[in-house]
């Protein structure tokens, strides 16, 4: 099937989520034990309950461009019949995100990034050792007083701060199958190393390590590892280091392909902002590990698969009309769609030699300098 006609326009289906599929991934179990955290448990059945709101959730990260009561109406979350304005009014969507809380978001997002994390593939190791990596990265929030206080705002190199408050995401990805197996996300001032020192303050002040040399295109590199030599010769080392940018791809197709380069997040309050970035980590590791599922049934390995084009066949594929297709039918549609992203490999190309440069700026707007400054100064 041709690429233009798998990658539909999500605006012209007007069909609903089918959450079975998310269930082929994530077992019942594990959503009914995250459900136990929720803030504020309650026995009465409401149109939007705790089950559905957590689809909700995940829902947001696939449909970044829809605003999110649209999400939960063209998702169906709604436990009395077809969502609509009458049943399903905006401020009861966030009302109940605000019972969910983030804990339950969070709790699920540790079992099932545990879980899939060390799930094993052919030829997914180096040298008999799995391969990780750990980087950091920032995401900005709505600028409201709250926020501003909770999380905090970078500092520039004058006396303005950043014109939102900002957060820090820690995590460690398996870069073979690109899964983001632990995560931990803090406020801006709460830096890497203080936040490492604190969960293990054995942790030494220095490392010994050996400086690894070599040459790429006449340019002199050099890296630094705890490897010892009489294992890891210099050649494997330095071809090894390259793969340590993946967890770089990984940050940029979150907020690139989910996010839409979005200047910050939805929330504007602190436990639904942690609540978004809990789903946006969990729905990122379902469509990484259905890649990648999709990549071992036709023989490939699961960084040849397209983040970018799974994402939006993904999206476009989970949207089913509720009541037409039986749920006993949801093992055949997981394999239709698995061999859909079997076709969205990505061929070996050459990198271009050109350079790469903006040729226009993405906003016609003026940018208000200022506005940071007067931020600043009335908190």
């Amino acid at each position: 099937m041709p690429l233009t006609q798998t990658l539909l326009e999500i605006d012209e289906l007007h069909q609903y989520l089918d959450d079975n599929t998310f269930s082929q991934n994530i077992p019942v179990e594990w959503i009914e034990s995250a459900l136990t955290l929720s803030s504020q448990a309650t026995i009465r059945r409401r149109r939007l309950p705790s089950d559905q709101v957590l689809w909700l959730v995940l829902g947001m990260a696939l449909f970044r461009q829809e605003p999110i009561h649209e999400a939960a109406r063209r998702l169906n979350i709604c436990a009395q019949g077809l969502a609509n304005e009458s049943l399903l009014a905006k401020s009861g969507v966030t009302q109940a995100r605000t019972r969910l809380g983030a804990a339950p978001i969070e709790w699920l997002y540790r079992k099932t990034a545990k879980h899939w994390g060390l799930e094993r593939y052919p030829e997914d190791t180096w040298e008999d050792l799995q391969v990780f990596a750990i980087d950091g990265a920032l995401l900005r929030t709505p600028d409201s007083p709250e926020l501003r206080q909770h999380f905090g705002s970078g500092n520039t190199s004058t006396d303005r701060q950043t014109p939102y408050p900002m957060m820090r995401l820690v995590s460690l990805m398996n870069v073979r199958s690109h899964v983001m197996m632990v995560a931990q996300i803090n406020p801006y001032r709460k830096g890497e190393i203080p936040q490492a020192r604190k969960k293990n303050p054995t942790l030494p002040q220095t490392w010994q390590v050996r400086a690894v040399s070599y040459r790429v295109n006449g340019v002199d590199k050099t890296v630094y590892t705890s490897l010892p030599y009489e294992h890891y010769p210099t050649q494997k080392v330095a071809q090894l280091y390259h793969e340590r940018w993946e967890i770089e791809l990984g940050y940029r197709y979150i907020k690139s392909s989910m996010q839409h380069n979005a200047l910050t997040l939805r929330s504007k309050k602190v436990e639904l902002v942690e609540q978004e970035v809990w789903g946006l980590l969990l729905a990122y590791n379902l469509i990484r590990r259905e890649a990648s599922q999709a990549a071992i049934s036709f023989g490939k390995s699961p960084n040849q698969i397209s983040f970018k084009a799974v994402f939006q066949y993904i999206a476009v594929q989970l949207i089913v009309m509720t009541d037409a297709v039986s749920p006993s039918k949801t093992g055949a549609r997981l394999s239709e769609l698995r061999g859909g992203i079997a076709s969205l490999i990505i061929e070996n190309r050459p990198r271009p030699s050109r350079s790469r440069s903006v040729k226009m700026s993405k906003t016609r707007y003026p940018v208000n300098r200022n506005e940071s400054v007067q931020n600043s100064v009335s908190s």
